[in-house]
């Protein structure tokens, strides 16, 4: 799966993509479903939350681990992808930058989505890692 060149990465293989409309449309990398393996539970916040920048919005969860689900941005919740469910995770396994995203933010400060790494930086995090 190609990764979004147009993305920024968190360390916690949370990406965040700035849409032409202002909005920022967030998800986790195919590295992190890889790693999650087989996923039995996502939840995600409703929209009109309130989403900080380095702070969790919710959790995803396989028969391996819980982890939480870290905001690149801060902002209120625009939309939330309801077809990323507990019964279905096809979207996210398959096609983790498009139609697997988790949720889209009407952020207060874009420039923020500017801290996180570029899709070079996160492979390098990737290889020094030993991925």
């Amino acid at each position: 799966m190609a990764r979004s060149k147009e993305a920024r990465y968190l360390e916690t293989h949370e990406w965040g993509r700035l849409e032409k409309d202002g909005s920022v449309t967030v998800g986790i990398t195919d590295f992190a479903v890889d790693q999650l393996n087989d996923l039995t539970f996502v939840d995600l916040p409703e929209v009109g939350d309130k989403v900080e920048k380095g702070v969790a919005f919710g959790e995803i969860e396989s028969v391996k681990a819980v982890s939480d689900l870290i905001s690149p941005v801060s902002g209120e919740i625009t939309a939330v992808n309801d077809t990323v469910s507990d019964d279905d995770f096809s979207a996210l396994k398959k096609d983790a930058f498009g139609k697997g995203w988790l949720i889209k933010v009407k952020p207060s400060d874009a420039k923020e989505l500017n801290a996180a790494k570029s899709l070079a930086d996160y492979e390098k995090q990737l290889k020094d890692e030993g991925h």
